[in-house]
């Protein structure tokens, strides 16, 4: 009984941050969806909010510029996650192979681009894109070199920039952390069977602390999904960056700008319909992999 006891304390803070700050909130977000706020008499009436079932989610879904949004965010996880995933285990394995000198400095200075807020980082690097602004495109012009980081076929790769340079520090800490776990006679034996720093790192490491590439890529996925900040504020300076531009501000324009909150609602479900199933693939594919 003290056991039942003891457990349910300390699981109890768990559940009632579930419930506060996930369940809550989504089912409210459910409930919203589910009606609009409606104007009779051609719009000259006063206004009242209606049940409308299931008309803000066909809304959302034939809404190209959220389908387009959609279609942003999976391109930018395609170019972000694998960057992300195999930068951070390349630099831990290195800090890890004693290859870097003053190895805790260089954590230090890895991660502390991680503590600079998610705004100052997008605010440090739209200075950095900014023509007329930045001196890295002055240094490329003066070697007659010509560079937007904000045009077309450049602003997403940017916004990846951003995005591991504020990330790829705390991720490699995490790696760290679980190459620390490693058994030291395996990699002893590894060497006595002639294994190089490459391979041991490759064959050796890297199998082994595979459940935290798995956490490492699932969380960056779910983050990934939710691109916000950095566009946001990169969109003051480029048109290439609509209200729309991913799913998280295509509901915040709705909400905030075009006050829908039944259409803001009917996307933020479908973004977490389509994140927990993403991330559930995921999940059932390197299970799969590792069987």
């Amino acid at each position: 009984m003290k056991g039942k006891l003891a457990c349910a304390v300390l699981m109890a803070p768990f559940f009632v941050l579930l419930v506060t700050v996930f369940l809550i909130p989504t089912g409210t977000a459910i409930w919203l969806s589910f009606f609009a706020a409606d104007q009779p008499g051609l719009g000259f009436g006063p206004e009242s909010t209606v049940f409308v079932g299931l008309r803000s989610y066909a809304a959302v879904l034939s809404d190209p510029t959220f389908l387009n949004g959609l279609g942003t965010v999976v391109l930018y996880c395609v170019l972000y996650i694998p960057l992300m995933v195999v930068g951070a285990l390349t630099l831990a394995l290195l800090l890890d192979s004693g290859v870097a000198k003053l190895r805790s400095w260089a954590q230090m200075s890895l991660y502390l681009p991680h503590a600079v807020p998610g705004i100052i980082a997008a605010l440090i690097w739209l200075y950095l894109y900014t023509p007329g602004l930045s001196p890295i495109i002055d240094l490329f012009a003066q070697a007659d070199i010509e560079i937007n980081f904000l045009g077309i076929n450049t602003v997403l790769p940017s916004i990846v920039n951003i995005a591991l340079w504020s990330n790829l520090g705390y991720n490699m800490v995490i790696f760290y952390a679980a190459l620390q776990a490693v058994p030291r006679e395996v990699l002893e034996a590894s060497v006595v069977d002639g294994a190089g720093p490459v391979k041991q790192a490759v064959r050796i490491k890297a199998p082994l602390v595979r459940g935290a590439i798995v956490t490492v890529g699932i969380f960056t996925l779910i983050w990934a999904l939710q691109l916000f900040t950095e566009p946001v504020l990169l969109s003051q300076s480029t048109p290439m960056i609509s209200a729309r531009f991913s799913p998280s501000m295509y509901i915040y324009d709705a909400a905030f700008t075009r006050n829908n909150y039944g259409l803001a609602a009917a996307a933020s479900v479908v973004l977490l319909a389509f994140t927990v199933a993403l991330s559930f693939g995921v999940t059932r594919w390197t299970n799969r992999k590792a069987a």
